[in-house]
């Protein structure tokens, strides 16, 4: 089974790879939707994967770090593309979500996002 939570940010950057004169290569901004699944078993007795508080709880300081920032300030984030802010947030919530599954990171006015289940494990 999994569940998820989704939060909202609001932010700006710029992609030092754009070409110049790209519009990508000028600072602007996104609103931006990350979704973090969490998978495993309800259990028994309450029926609850995780409560959502705690799911909220975790997601908290990584929203304050991202939202109405300047992403190419943020620390692990000076290319802030979508597959990079994917990796930034697993890594901040990976060992306080047991059972993180995946998270997603879309711009909806764009119509594009990115999926990231974590490290390919060998």
């Amino acid at each position: 089974m999994r569940i998820y939570k989704e939060f909202f940010f609001e932010a700006a950057h710029r992609l030092p790879s754009a070409p110049p004169g790209h519009p990508n290569a000028r600072v602007h901004g996104h609103s931006f939707c990350a979704r973090v699944t969490i998978d495993g078993e309800p259990d028994p007795a309450t029926g609850v994967l995780l409560h959502f508080d705690d799911i909220e709880a975790a997601l908290a300081e990584a929203r304050d770090a991202l939202d109405h920032r300047f992403l190419n300030e943020v620390e692990g984030l000076e290319v802030p593309t979508l597959e990079r802010i994917a990796i930034w947030l697993w890594d901040r919530l990976h060992n306080r979500l047991f059972g993180l599954a995946e998270i997603q990171v879309s711009r909806d006015s764009c119509h594009e996002g990115c999926i990231y289940a974590g490290p390919r494990r060998l």
